[in-house]
């Protein structure tokens, strides 16, 4: 029971202690504002020593609107709305997800069959997939990257 007590003491002291704390920073005066600058600086050129603002364009990573679609590998056997997807062909595992600019969702077995999958949308890709690791300028350049 005393163990208790103290233990309650200890920490009303503690909030008060950081209260004080708190309150000690509302009362410091205000920093004083930067003034505005009465003309703008001239623009630097182009070549100075300065950091760019920007990555250089090899580095960028081109935008959703500027590629076809992504793809992933999915090994495991596809589990959609409590059922394991099967192809046609008797196949299901190992498949490979597309995910096309129009926001739908396409499957691949590894015979080469494609089907649209409607129950699957971007937002079940993008909480399934991991980051982009390669862009490819073909099809078949990035179904062979994945294995296919």
């Amino acid at each position: 029971m005393f163990r208790r007590n103290r233990a309650d003491r200890e920490f009303r002291e503690t909030q008060r202690a950081g209260q004080a704390v708190l309150a000690m920073h509302t009362e410091w005066p205000q920093p004083d504002a930067p003034r505005p600058v009465a003309a703008p600086a001239p623009a630097a050129p182009a070549c100075a020593t300065g950091v760019p603002d920007f990555l250089p364009p090899d580095f960028r990573a081109p935008c959703r609107q500027n590629v076809s679609g992504f793809m992933m590998r999915w090994d495991l056997p596809l589990v959609i709305d409590g059922e394991v997807h099967v192809c046609h062909c008797g196949a299901y595992r190992n498949w490979i997800i597309f995910n096309m600019r129009d926001d739908s969702v396409w499957l691949r077995c590894e015979a080469g069959h494609e089907a649209e999958e409607t129950r699957l949308d971007t937002a079940w890709y993008n909480r399934n997939s991991g980051p982009v690791d390669h862009f490819h300028p073909t099809l078949e350049d990035g179904l062979r990257h994945l294995g296919h």
